[in-house]
């Protein structure tokens, strides 16, 4: 599947929900998103630990040109800034996203480490 080229930013976090490492492409205005996406894991931190909330799947934040995925991998959260506009994110795009290895970036000439 081809949804890594709807990918115009990404940003890793640790499972604490801190910023590690960002992604951006030409296509990217700002990183402002990241903002958004930091204080998204810090909610899921506070409901997981107020009402024991378990297994965060997976969180969609739609924006005005884009829509970001938020999925839990095993070692960090990855924050996919998509092209898709206020679209329902499909299963498929989940499962992906969880599984997205992020040497894909890191190799992709499109991307460049912010």
């Amino acid at each position: 599947m081809a949804y890594v080229n709807d990918i115009i930013g990404a940003a890793i976090f640790d499972l604490n929900g801190l910023p590690k490492e960002y992604f951006t492409t030409s296509d990217t205005g700002s990183m402002s998103w990241v903002q958004t996406i930091f204080q998204a894991l810090g909610l899921r931190s506070l409901l997981t630990s107020s009402l024991r909330l378990e297994n965060f799947h997976h969180a969609t934040i739609h924006g005005i040109d884009c829509s970001a995925i938020v999925v839990k991998q095993r070692t960090y959260y990855v924050a996919l800034l998509m092209k898709q506009k206020n679209e329902e994110v499909s299963a498929d795009i989940v499962s992906w996203a969880q599984s997205f290895e992020l040497e894909q970036l890191r190799v992709n000439p499109r991307f460049r480490t912010a």
